[in-house]
């Protein structure tokens, strides 16, 4: 009895134990299973060190995504009541270009003539081409493909397409050609220069661009088709015109006044493709003997084509390379401010233009990409015997090569200033032929007055005048020929020899025209292969006046055959 009794009391003292500790959870409102947590230190799951990313694994981001906002899961929020506890900011563990935010497919499209001397994109075309553009500010939008149509039409114009069409079509035909796919012809002509008939075509019913290309493009009538690429001048952003004549060092540089012994560039005929020109500037004066403006505006003269018609013919205040040439003013760029462009079909116009009418060299100081077109034109053009300069650009020196500079057949010139450095925004490459003082350049401006300007604009304009020496000089004088006058007098800056920078270094006039044989007696018509204009000789004996002549039209076996070395793949 009493070992019962016993048990029966630790039985009833075991539950009353029980019972109190059940109680006394009732009482604090606590779940037996969380004050079981309440006694040890909490386990709170928080990535407290910067993830590693490894090299080796690619991203998992498809190329034609533009880079977007990622929110990280960073775990409970009671990290917060953490004390002393902060996360570090995400660092890649590779450098990251700053174009990082272009998709990449769209980034040679801002590559070419719109970045800054910095390798910036810019958000629109500067003024200038490059060089001193600001660099594009982030898009307000977010989402996909925000950056497509504007890094589109920074390369070409929107909704507009260049096609070789049937040239037996008439304007009636052409239109109805258009209609059918619901386009609108805007222009078409013939265009001896390369044997075809090109039209300007634009979407004008809302479809979408590469459809409506596609349907085009399959069209019997379409020889070929392209987008309508833009180009824009080669210029920086001038000073206010002011009046003064300051020192011209670019004279000293190139050794003109010593070359101005010998020669002057009358007789020669330069095509100058650019904005407008201010032909009644006192040093332009009776300089201009013919004007073409593929545009059909009636916009004004423009300080950028009356600054290079200065840098070749200034005769007042002012001292050109080639004083008493010729020049054919061809308006190819619109825009009163600064903001100058033109198109693939403008282009071809005053290329065409140019050769029909006498050039003998033309001169470029425009640039754009790679052009189909353009590039047909160009080697047209250089069969007929035309020289061919252009500036290299102001795109800096991560800038690819840009057109018509690169093209082989034309002569590439880069910018230099008072101290024979390299213009910082000037471009670089193998196809730099020469380069040419082109920083604080004194040029005239509209309506009399006078700039301070830079670009490879100028630089360009300079060896034109410098060729029309050399062609004064000889008029039998190929293409080829004077591009390696140019070459094998040039003075030599920078690195010993050929470099991407200055090509074959600065070009000496006063050195090239000593080194042509004198033959200016020789007319171009007597010439192998040549033609005259009828009045030539008459204009020629006249006094005050100089003849414009017709250039050398060189057969196909004649055609100055272009080195491998000046080619811009194999140099």
């Amino acid at each position: 009895m009493t070992g019962k009794s016993e048990s029966r009391v630790r039985a009833g003292a075991y539950a009353s134990s029980v019972g109190a500790a059940l109680l006394i959870a009732a009482c604090l409102g606590v779940e037996v299973a969380q004050a079981q947590a309440i006694m040890r230190t909490p386990t709170i799951s928080v990535p407290m060190r910067t993830p590693t990313i490894s090299p080796s694994i690619a991203p998992r981001i498809a190329p034609t995504i533009s880079a977007r906002a990622v929110s990280v899961d960073r775990g409970p929020r009671t990290m917060a009541t953490i004390p002393h506890t902060t996360t570090s900011r995400l660092r890649p563990t590779t450098t990251v270009l700053p174009y990082a935010r272009y998709s990449p497919n769209l980034y040679p499209a801002c590559t070419a003539p719109y970045r800054d001397a910095e390798g910036e994109c810019l958000a629109q075309p500067n003024a200038g081409g490059g060089g001193s553009g600001k660099p594009a500010k982030k898009s307000a939008g977010k989402g996909r493909g925000n950056a497509t149509p504007a890094a589109a039409n920074l390369r070409s114009f929107a909704n507009e397409f260049v096609a070789e069409i049937d040239g037996t079509l008439s304007p009636d035909d052409a239109d109805a050609l258009a209609r059918r796919h619901g386009l609108t012809r805007i222009s078409s002509e013939s265009f001896p220069l390369i044997g075809a008939t090109f039209g300007l075509f634009r979407v004008t019913d809302g479809r979408p661009y590469e459809a409506v290309r596609r349907e085009f493009a399959a069209d019997g009538s379409v020889r070929s088709l392209q987008p309508n690429f833009r180009y824009v001048l080669q210029d920086q952003k001038s000073t206010p015109p002011s009046e003064g004549d300051p020192a011209q060092y670019a004279l000293t540089k190139l050794r003109l006044p010593q070359a101005h012994t010998l020669a002057h560039g009358a007789n020669v005929t330069v095509a100058v493709i650019d904005s407008g020109i201010d032909t009644k500037h006192p040093e332009l004066a009776n300089s201009v003997a013919d004007n073409f403006d593929a545009l059909g505006s009636a916009e004004g003269p423009h300080v950028h084509g009356t600054g290079i018609a200065g840098a070749i013919v200034a005769h007042d205040r002012l001292m050109g390379s080639a004083p008493q040439a010729r020049i054919i003013a061809i308006r190819a760029f619109g825009g009163s401010n600064g903001g100058a462009e033109s198109s693939s079909y403008i282009i071809l116009r005053s290329l065409n233009y140019a050769a029909e009418h006498g050039a003998q060299i033309v001169n470029m100081s425009f640039a754009g990409p790679k052009d189909a077109v353009i590039e047909r034109a160009i080697a047209a053009t250089a069969a007929r015997g035309l020289v061919l300069i252009a500036a290299a650009g102001n795109a800096g020196a991560k800038s690819p090569p840009l057109y018509p500079a690169a093209n082989p057949n034309v002569i590439a010139v880069s910018a230099t200033d008072q101290q024979d450095r390299l213009f910082t925004a000037s471009n670089r490459g193998n196809y730099i032929a020469v380069s040419a003082p082109g920083v604080d350049i004194f040029l005239p401006a509209p309506d009399g007055k006078y700039q301070m300007t830079s670009g490879t604009s100028f630089s360009a304009a300079y060896v034109s005048g410098v060729a029309a020496l050399l062609l004064e000089r000889n008029y039998t004088l190929k293409p080829e020929a004077l591009r390696m006058t140019l070459a094998k007098t040039a003075r030599d800056l920078g690195s010993p020899g050929r470099d991407e920078l200055f090509g074959d270094g600065q070009t000496d006039a006063f050195a090239a025209v000593m080194a042509v044989p004198a033959d200016s007696a020789t007319p171009v018509a007597a010439a192998s292969g040549t033609t005259k204009r009828e009045d030539a000789g008459k204009r020629r004996d006249e006094p005050g006046t100089r003849a414009i002549e017709q250039p050398s039209l060189s057969s196909a076996d004649d055609k100055s055959t272009i080195s491998q070395a000046d080619r811009p793949a194999t140099r």
